[in-house]
């Protein structure tokens, strides 16, 4: 069995959060639903797939899952989430 990660660090999802936030979110905090640990979104784990999914780094529930089509995003967030855009 191999030791390799089969997961990258939320930071790897920071330029579609960008463009759909409008805003850098990786350092944005997030609330776990099941845990409540507060983690950085580049401190989760994500699994890329037929979609992106972004894993607690604590417990590993899901906090985002987000597929892009051909015409759109669509996102599912789950937690609290604190985004703060500047203006």
């Amino acid at each position: 069995m191999s030791n390799d990660a089969t997961w990258l660090d939320g930071n790897a999802l920071g330029g579609l959060l960008r463009e759909m936030f409008g805003a850098e979110m990786t350092d944005a905090p997030h609330t776990c639903q099941r845990c409540g640990a507060e983690s950085p979104v580049g401190a989760h784990r994500l699994f890329l797939g037929a979609g992106s999914v972004l894993r607690c780094p604590v417990c590993d529930q899901i906090a985002l899952v987000a597929a892009t089509l051909r015409d759109r995003h669509v996102v599912h967030l789950n937690g609290a989430w604190r985004i703060e855009i500047p203006h």
